[in-house]
């Protein structure tokens, strides 16, 4: 099969709950506002897109990294926004979302520049298609290496909390337990390292001896730490649901693989559109290999976090961004200050990064 049809054959495994490939796209409102934190998040995504560029530019003989995706800087609030936000939802609608960035081999980019987001869609119609790909970055505020460090004696200790919580009611209360529910008293039981992160059962609430209710606090207590433990503990790379169909729509008309690259500050981690589908096609991976999540960070739309050091680690390093505070004055005397960054050296890992992409560089 080649590339489309494959994706095809994937989409049919979704369920339509989660993603409806079939129905029309819901047209967006524009926002009326922006706040500050917004246009540090956009400087941040700028900052990983420019990141992941260079890095690319300043290691490879072979290909040329250029920007693709939108990059006007008007925003809400400013003359002329209304107007950019519904020609950009009719672009969607047109030929669906653009990635940030495209690979070409330099043979087939004969031009001197590395920006192409504002030429006219008539010429882009003519360059994209001979893209070796296109790729969607995603940037996060963290560094990866001491978040693992620390979500992993977080997890150690919870864990060890756990097993201690186990064995004092084991040791105090098992014959009380046995009485009161002999089936919890199981579950606890076979409370082990190997099913910690799965356990799961309901408290109960027992007061009529101090006893009962030394116990039910123990239990609790239990319960307390298996919620903890079960949570996802890892960084994420970060599709969004509803781009997923109109990443899809954009990949049917130009026919190009494309990829996301999750951007932190410290390294960037990338995965396959299409194994993004395999993935979410499969129910029995959620809360492992997947989680779906309401994200707080980016208007509370629906996410899929995918363990991102599990994936392709594309930059090995990134230096910390140098940075500076920017006044923007808005209509009716307005002003909003926010963070911007300037571009980052990073390291390529040529073997994951050839690995995921399919070509050397």
């Amino acid at each position: 099969m080649n590339y489309t049809d494959r994706l095809d054959y994937l989409i049919k495994n979704i369920n339509t709950n989660l993603i409806d490939f079939s129905q029309e796209r819901k047209r967006n409102s524009p926002p009326t506002q922006v706040s500050s934190e917004f246009l540090t998040n956009k400087e941040q995504g700028d900052w990983a897109e420019d990141t992941l560029i260079h890095g690319i530019n300043n290691n490879s003989e072979r290909f040329i990294a250029v920007k693709y995706g939108k990059s006007d800087n008007i925003i809400a609030g400013e003359d002329g926004f209304k107007e950019f936000f519904e020609n950009y939802q009719n672009e969607l609608d047109t030929i669906g979302k653009r990635p940030d960035i495209l690979l070409f081999e330099k043979k087939d980019f004969p031009y001197r520049t590395t920006n192409i987001s504002n030429w006219p869609l008539q010429q882009l119609d003519k360059i994209v298609p001979r893209a070796k790909c296109g790729i969607e970055v995603r940037s996060s505020a963290f560094l990866i290496n001491k978040y693992e460090a620390y979500m992993n004696e977080k997890q150690n200790n919870l864990i060890k909390n756990a097993m201690n919580i186990k064995k004092d009611i084991l040791t105090y209360y098992s014959e009380l337990l046995k009485t009161k529910d002999i089936e919890l008293f199981k579950i606890i039981n076979m409370l082990s390292l190997e099913n910690i992160h799965v356990i799961n059962y309901r408290t109960p609430c027992w007061r009529t001896t101090t006893d009962l209710e030394q116990l039910c606090k123990l239990l609790k207590d239990l319960k307390s730490n298996l919620s903890e433990i079960s949570k996802r503990t890892f960084l994420s790379i970060t599709p969004k649901v509803e781009d997923l169909k109109v990443v899809y729509n954009w990949v049917k008309k130009y026919n190009v693989p494309h990829y996301y690259v999750q951007v932190f500050f410290d390294k960037a981690y990338g995965i396959s559109y299409e194994k993004i589908l395999e993935l979410i096609g499969n129910s029995d991976l959620e809360n492992k290999a997947y989680y779906i999540e309401s994200d707080v960070k980016n208007q509370n739309k629906t996410t899929i976090k995918i363990c991102a050091n599990k994936e392709a680690c594309v930059l090995k390093k990134v230096e910390q961004p140098e940075h500076y505070s920017v006044l923007k004055e808005l209509c009716r005397g307005r002003l909003l200050y926010y963070v911007k960054f300037k571009n980052s050296l990073s390291v390529i890992d040529y073997e994951q990064f050839e690995n995921l992409f399919g070509i050397k560089l």
